[in-house]
């Protein structure tokens, strides 16, 4: 019996063929890979001087945030730094 590709009824016989897709390019798993791009984000931002701060705030004050943050056409990140430099720069006058 001849093998014919677009014999499905056959399917059987193509279960060793590798199929095309996207080629791996990494040989680590997809949690390891998130581990390392981490860690390298990491390490470019306190290269650039930058330090992590997390803290909790109320969803209507994050809401305000994002908005204020849209129509100034920036990151929530940037605006939120924003504030704080001019709230010390307030405070130290």
């Amino acid at each position: 019996m001849a093998k014919e590709v677009s014999d499905l009824t056959t399917i059987d016989l193509f279960s060793d063929e590798k199929r095309p897709g996207r080629p791996k390019t990494s040989p680590h798993p997809r949690s390891v890979q998130i581990r390392i791009n981490k860690r390298n984000q990491v390490k470019r931002d306190k290269s650039n001087g930058l330090k992590r701060v997390e803290f909790k705030i109320h969803h209507s004050i994050f809401e305000q945030l994002e908005e204020l943050a849209k129509t100034k056409n920036i990151s929530r990140s940037e605006l939120i730094e924003r504030l704080l430099i001019d709230s010390l720069t307030k405070e130290n006058n």
